[in-house]
């Protein structure tokens, strides 16, 4: 492996454009798709059948994808080094779940823990390509490069959604965790979540609070430490 970190040291800033898109477009579809997913498939088996019913609980981007938060936006801060994007939302109906409060933090957690899953998976796809890259280098950079893409977006759009903001997961969480009073009051803040998210963004306090969820997540996958650096520094530079 010690092979395929050196090589990483010239992998993804080196590509050209039409090889950025190519290397990050299945993992971009495949997070946003398996995290929606993830949260329907849940919520059907907590007693909201609502997404179900929709179509939305399906590996098939095309149920997920919002041409704005899934194509344009991803396209546009690839190159920034701070992929951002999102789904469309998977409808959960609370008051069909089996328990209210304790189910809709399950339904929030499931998204995230979809992306981890989806990281550590991506990061043995790393393993894997550098044991072909002594055989066959053309087929093992493209693993390596598409494994690197899919660990930055699935811990970005984990560690995003942890953040304690409605309507992200992490507010979900919160709001799930608050006594009903202050519940309540935190719910009136959901209107003004992405107003809040935006600005965190342009000022540069977003990556800021990413940084130790993201940096902590990745240095846990089996990768090499030089590739989870590497990783790291692509993310916030």
């Amino acid at each position: 492996m010690q092979s395929c970190s050196n090589r990483y040291n010239h992998s993804v800033e080196g590509l050209t454009i039409i090889q950025k898109v190519a290397v990050f477009t299945p993992p971009v579809l495949l997070a946003v798709t398996l995290h929606e997913a993830a949260h329907g498939w849940v919520a059907g088996r907590l007693g909201d059948t609502t997404a179900l019913r929709l179509g939305r609980v399906t590996v098939n981007p095309l149920k997920h994808i919002d041409p704005v938060g899934t194509v344009l936006v991803p396209l546009l801060t690839m190159f920034t080094g701070f992929v951002f994007g999102w789904a469309k939302p998977v409808p959960v109906n609370w008051r069909n779940l089996n328990h209210p409060r304790r189910d809709m933090a399950l339904v929030a957690v499931a998204g995230p823990a979809a992306n981890l899953i989806m990281a550590l998976i991506w990061a043995l796809v790393i393993r894997a390509g550098g044991e072909i890259l002594p055989y066959s280098e053309w087929v093992a950079m493209p693993l390596i490069y598409m494994g690197a893409a899919g660990i930055l977006i699935n811990i970005i759009l984990m560690a995003l959604n942890l953040l304690p903001i409605l309507p992200l997961d992490g507010g979900r969480i919160m709001n799930s965790l608050l006594p009903p009073t202050v519940s309540q009051q935190f719910s009136r803040l959901e209107p003004y979540g992405l107003i809040i998210i935006v600005l965190l963004l342009v000022s540069g306090v977003l990556g800021k609070l990413l940084w130790p969820i993201s940096s902590f997540f990745i240095a846990l996958l089996p990768v090499p430490e030089i590739l989870v650096q590497r990783l790291i520094q692509f993310i916030f530079t």
